[in-house]
């Protein structure tokens, strides 16, 4: 039973949550769960998608192919968030790539389930609205911190970044871990640097690590390196 919209609780973190029961109903008369292992696409760059996906479990990267083959990750999409939204309503190939970081389980939701509803209920296309709006404000941040800051404050914002949204596990990692590429292609630098970087911070005592895993050990001083103290 939880896996039908009406009952879903990932849906209060997304637009979903402004349908009404019967288009829920609908949405989720129509749609399909998949599982998605870990390094596997969801789409491609340049796709045609014929609906949304919604992270029911797990994180998938979102990025984009640069002219020199090298990507950037522009977001890390976690359970309860909708992607593919801005390609469907735009009815434009896709932007991004989509890759499941680690195992995943996302719903489809088809093309016109969500095209029906935009049409027919205002208070879900001002969700969808705000959505993409909350997207865009990140997207400039995320322009003004490559410009302005340094590589070595763009790495230790990430690691907080990390913390902070996907918490530790018990023995005081990350518990999202990241290859030392994915990193790189977060900050927009080459994995070497990130590399040496990485273990500067490690020598500092800034971090701890485990093979690919990091841990915070000194986080005031990782937040004051971030802010350019």
């Amino acid at each position: 039973m939880e896996n039908r919209c009406e009952n879903c609780i990932i849906r209060q973190f997304n637009s979903l949550r402004a349908m009404s029961k019967e288009e829920l109903k609908k949405v989720s008369d129509s749609k399909t769960t998949k599982k998605i292992k870990k390094g596997e696409p969801i789409f491609e760059e340049g796709d045609k998608l014929n609906g949304v996906y919604c992270v029911r479990n797990g994180v998938s990267k979102l990025s984009k192919l640069s002219a020199n083959g090298k990507d950037q990750i522009v977001k890390l999409a976690t359970k309860g968030e909708v992607i593919g939204q801005r390609s469907v309503i735009a009815e434009e190939s896709t932007n991004l790539s989509a890759v499941a970081v680690n195992d995943m389980e996302v719903c489809f939701i088809p093309k016109e389930s969500i095209t029906h509803t935009l049409h027919k209920n205002p208070n879900f296309t001002l969700e969808v609205l705000r959505h993409m709006a909350h997207d865009l404000k990140e997207a400039d941040d995320v322009i003004v911190n490559m410009s302005q800051k340094t590589v070595k404050q763009r790495i230790a914002e990430a690691i907080l970044y990390l913390k902070n949204n996907f918490g530790e596990d018990n023995e005081g990692y990350l518990a999202l871990t990241l290859s030392r590429e994915d990193i790189s292609n977060v900050v927009g630098t080459a994995t070497e640097s990130a590399i040496r970087i990485i273990s500067e911070f490690k020598k500092k005592g800034l971090i701890h690590t485990s093979g690919k895993r990091i841990g915070i050990k000194n986080e005031r001083k990782l937040v004051e390196l971030a802010e350019g103290f």
